[in-house]
């Protein structure tokens, strides 16, 4: 298998969380989780990316990130939420590896990121609505990918077993 594996999903759909376990499993893969790169390459969370300059100037940096680290093989990349909704950085995605949609429930997603205090795009008022208009809207790019995984009916192990089987195929 020399595939680079490509995750994609709204906020807290384990993207970062099944990659690295991709990673523990697959000998010689490295796990790279791309608004993990963008901050320590601005030298800021991404939240004050957005508050400084602007989502415009945060997503061209999420676009070239996206082309540096999909050159190459054996890599698990965990991409952002918003990643896949642009035309340029989906082709890139789809083009430089197996791309796993990780689809989740949206209770599932809204308990899961209730509490946390650094996704900028919801932080503001009823942040479920807004969760839920975001993955209305992102789920017929989502859909584009080469796999849906429907994680609310599958185990981590199964889960992990299945990206491993169809990226090895």
């Amino acid at each position: 298998m020399e595939c680079n594996i490509i995750l994609i999903g709204m906020p807290a759909s384990g993207k970062t969380t099944f990659g690295a376990v991709l990673a523990e499993r697959l000998e010689n893969y490295i796990h790279i989780d791309i608004d993990s790169v963008i901050e320590k390459t601005a030298g800021m969370k991404i939240s004050e990316i957005f508050e400084k300059y602007s989502e415009s100037y945060f997503r061209q940096l999420e676009h070239d990130t996206i082309k540096m680290v999909c050159a190459g093989n054996r890599k698990i990349i965990s991409t952002g939420g918003g990643s896949f909704e642009n035309p340029a950085n989906r082709a890139v995605l789809l083009n430089f590896g197996k791309v796993f949609y990780l689809k989740t429930n949206l209770d599932i997603l809204y308990n899961r990121i209730i509490k946390e205090t650094h996704r900028p795009l919801l932080q503001k008022e009823n942040p479920r609505q807004i969760l839920e208009n975001l993955l209305i809207k992102r789920e017929e790019n989502y859909k584009k990918a080469h796999y849906t995984i429907d994680t609310d009916k599958l185990n981590e192990d199964e889960i992990i077993r299945f990206i491993i089987n169809e990226a090895d195929s």
